[in-house]
């Protein structure tokens, strides 16, 4: 059933997208988180101050309306007690008349028409009592509670709150019993009932004139505090642009300084800390250059002497035959250091350009199983001198991907090389993988392993786990410096995983279109093996950009 044939559905779907775009603007926002904690507070105080006040206010009111109708009974009462009192009335018919006229006392007296008479239950009888009197207005509204009372408690005064009707509609008041004494009938209940509606209408009033206050005052409030949390953070967020654009390289950008208030300490302390960022970062600059400059001079200086030894060498390398057995050794090492030494001029130009940012990838598409096939074959010789087995593992893997396949196949080389070299004479796995987005070659040695401080360098530049390990197969320490640099320039990652004495496993994943979203890249092959011998591993991933952020984890 569709969104739009469930209306609830829809609803729903409504709430959870303004639900989740007002989360977004509240994590996002200072203005807003500020301008609504302050206007929830104000309101909770003003509410709470509010009600207090009402409160006090009603009972206050409403005590005086007690004790006035309390007064205004008693002032009756008494009344309508000495009227009776004058009167020589013997008989039922003039008695009668008695307490009628002191009915209308109370009335008079008190200005209320809501009155009740009842003969006190168990008094003596008698011929000459009057008959009972209840206004209308009071019937049902007397409680059994007050009645007991008053009867128990002669010439005290008791009141009780009651719901009377002005012109029909309910309105609040009270009913005060006292009692009375009638010559020759006994004692006699007197209830006098007492409207409050003035003085609901004007507490009504009163609360409706502190609700508009309140809410002009809540108004006034979120409009002063969203001018002044603007005021507040405009220099903060210029602060933040300014910062961006600091970071991305605007190295001249300043903050204006206005005033001499903390934001202008700010805006000081913020455009002296850009000063001195310039000034260090333009010295680091010029210091680069320079680096950049001497290795590549001196690299395209080295060129042609070595040259020239690497011909001389040559030569005595086609006689050696000819030559006395540790001259002929000799000459086999000149041969060996001479090819030793070029390939680290190699390197060094190969970085030099890299710190120059004038690589150009030559991209075609390539398959990586067969350029991960052709690197095997060729260490399978070195592997073998090694003790070492081979084996290339691409149960998928066979999609093409855009790379320069000269510089994949140096980052191939490199990694099985580092593996024989490391390996311990024990197997080497390469393994190639790929899915849409993807494709991926690790390579797996089973030697001695590194622990997570070692793994955290591994791509520094002539770093070597152990100095006194002698390179036996010619590496110049720049090899896996230069393969994460390929393949950052590819948008990939190299990832490392190793233990100390379970091996290590080294992963190479490349986009399989150039200028792919980094976020939307899923290695094909896990980097973390699932043999036996990995049991705890140390990590480190390197990113598609320079900056080389480092991840280690335990298992």
């Amino acid at each position: 059933m569709s969104a739009a044939a469930n209306p609830a559905a829809a609803v729903a779907q409504w709430v959870r997208d303004r639900a989740r775009r007002f989360g977004t603007a509240w994590r996002r926002s200072l203005q807003l988180r500020t301008v609504l904690i302050t206007l929830g507070l104000s309101t909770l105080a003003i509410l709470v101050i509010g009600f207090t006040i009402s409160f006090t206010v009603a009972s206050n009111l409403f005590q005086a309306q007690v004790q006035r109708a309390l007064a205004s009974s008693a002032t009756a009462d008494a009344a309508a007690q000495a009227a009776i009192f004058a009167s020589d009335a013997a008989d039922r018919a003039s008695v009668q008349a008695v307490t009628n006229s002191a009915i209308r006392t109370i009335i008079g007296v008190s200005g209320s028409a809501d009155i009740a008479v009842f003969r006190v239950p168990g008094t003596a009888p008698s011929s000459i009592a009057p008959p009972d009197f209840l206004s209308p207005d009071l019937s049902g509204k007397i409680s059994p509670e007050l009645r007991e009372r008053v009867q128990e408690n002669p010439g005290d005064q008791f009141w009780q709150s009651v719901e009377l009707d002005d012109d029909g509609v309910p309105v609040p008041g009270i009913v005060v019993g006292s009692d009375l004494e009638i010559p020759g009938a006994g004692r006699y209940e007197v209830y006098i009932g007492y409207d409050l509606a003035e003085a609901d209408r004007t507490l009504s009033f009163m609360q409706l004139t502190g609700v508009i206050g309140a809410v002009a005052l809540i108004a006034m409030l979120s409009a002063i505090t969203l001018i002044v949390v603007r005021w507040v953070i405009e220099p903060i967020q210029a602060v933040a642009a300014t910062s961006r654009r600091l970071a991305a390289g605007d190295l001249g950008v300043r903050l204006p300084v206005r005033g001499e208030d903390e934001l202008a300490a700010l805006a000081e302390s913020f455009n002296g800390m850009a000063d001195t960022l310039q000034a260090r970062i333009g010295e680091l600059a010029e210091l680069s250059v320079m680096q950049q400059r001497f290795v590549s001079d001196v690299s395209h200086e080295l060129r042609t002497p070595l040259t020239t030894i690497r011909l001389a060498g040559d030569v005595l390398y086609g006689q050696r035959d000819d030559f006395a057995p540790a001259t002929s050794r000799t000459v086999e090492l000149l041969r060996t250091q001479t090819e030793r030494f070029e390939n680290l001029l190699a390197d060094l130009l190969e970085i030099s350009r890299y710190d120059a940012g004038s690589v150009e990838l030559e991209t075609e598409p390539t398959n990586l199983v067969h350029l991960a096939g052709e690197t095997v074959e060729s260490m399978h010789a070195l592997a073998l001198e090694r003790g070492s087995e081979l084996r290339l593992d691409a149960p998928g893997g066979h999609l093409d991907a855009d790379v320069d396949p000269r510089r994949i196949r140096r980052i191939v080389r490199n990694l099985v090389g580092n593996a024989i070299e490391h390996g311990e004479g024990r197997p080497v796995v390469v393994s190639v993988d790929s899915n849409a987005t993807a494709v991926a070659l690790s390579v797996r040695d089973y030697g001695l392993g590194m622990t997570e401080d070692e793994a955290e360098r591994v791509f520094d530049r002539f770093w070597r786990a152990d100095p006194s390990r002698r390179r036996s197969i010619g590496g110049t320490g720049l090899g896996l410096a230069i393969s994460l640099e390929d393949t950052v320039a590819h948008g990939g990652t190299l990832d490392v995983w190793s233990e100390r004495g379970h091996g290590t496993v080294f992963r190479l994943t490349l986009p399989r279109q150039r200028g792919a979203d980094p976020a939307a890249i899923v290695s094909p092959l896990a980097l973390e093996p699932d043999d036996p011998e990995a049991t705890g591993p140390a990590t480190r991933s390197v990113p598609t950009d320079t900056s080389v952020i480092e991840e280690v984890r335990d298992a």
